[in-house]
């Protein structure tokens, strides 16, 4: 799934930018993210996207839940690409990652949800398709997905994989992955796609062993 609004630089996304604060997301460049939206001021938050530019920010609460008023200085901003009415008062939406920003300052207003001054500077990058830059075994990631599978349980068909670009295969083990906030946070950081996916690797492994001893912890 696409967007009908494709940004060529960082001067075509807002300074201003409303904030979706919620923990153990994870939304990157060109993924998708699928969210239920019931709290009253996310409402609002998304009717206000939607009377403008269709930009929602993801950023992970730094403290131990979503009521936690620090947040992480680096999120990622969305387009909201699908979204459906409940008919009880809900939005049904996914958001397509565009790129990510560090938050600056909050800017007081009457909204009833959160809005930051952000800046996209040293993540101008994410506006591009690394595919055709980098070089990544692609045999190592689909080890990595049935590592993945194997640690959940689950029976998986790499048929399709064939057709996955690079970006799409780790961004969708990225999603695939029962990570901590702390481990989504560190792949959202992750500086490129060839350290996401080496990333992505350690992670799979600690799984695996902890997996094979009882859940003991790995020293």
């Amino acid at each position: 799934m696409g967007m009908n609004r494709n940004y060529s630089g960082i001067a075509e996304l807002p300074t201003h930018l409303r904030i979706f604060p919620l923990s153990g997301i994870l939304l990157l460049p060109r993924g998708q993210l699928p969210l239920n939206i019931f709290e009253p001021r996310y409402v609002d938050m998304v009717d206000d996207a939607l009377k403008s530019d269709r930009l929602i920010g993801m950023v992970q609460p730094a403290g131990d839940s979503n009521n936690s008023q620090k947040l992480h200085s680096i999120g990622c901003v969305g387009r909201l690409t699908q979204i459906s009415e409940t008919g009880d008062g809900r939005y049904m939406l996914t958001l397509h990652g565009v790129a990510r920003f560090h938050l600056i300052r909050e800017i007081v207003s009457k909204d009833t949800f959160r809005t930051f001054e952000v800046d996209y500077t040293k993540f101008e990058h994410d506006l591009i398709d690394e595919d055709k830059a980098v070089t990544i075994d692609r045999h190592r990631l689909l080890n990595i997905l049935k590592m993945f599978a194997d640690i959940a349980g689950v029976q998986i068909d790499l048929r399709g994989t064939d057709t996955m670009s690079t970006e799409v295969l780790i961004n969708a083990l990225a999603t695939l992955g029962t990570f901590e906030p702390s481990e989504k946070q560190a792949l959202l950081e992750a500086p490129n796609l060839a350290a996401r996916a080496e990333l992505l690797s350690v992670l799979a492994e600690l799984a695996s062993a902890k997996k094979t001893h009882g859940g003991d912890t790995i020293q």
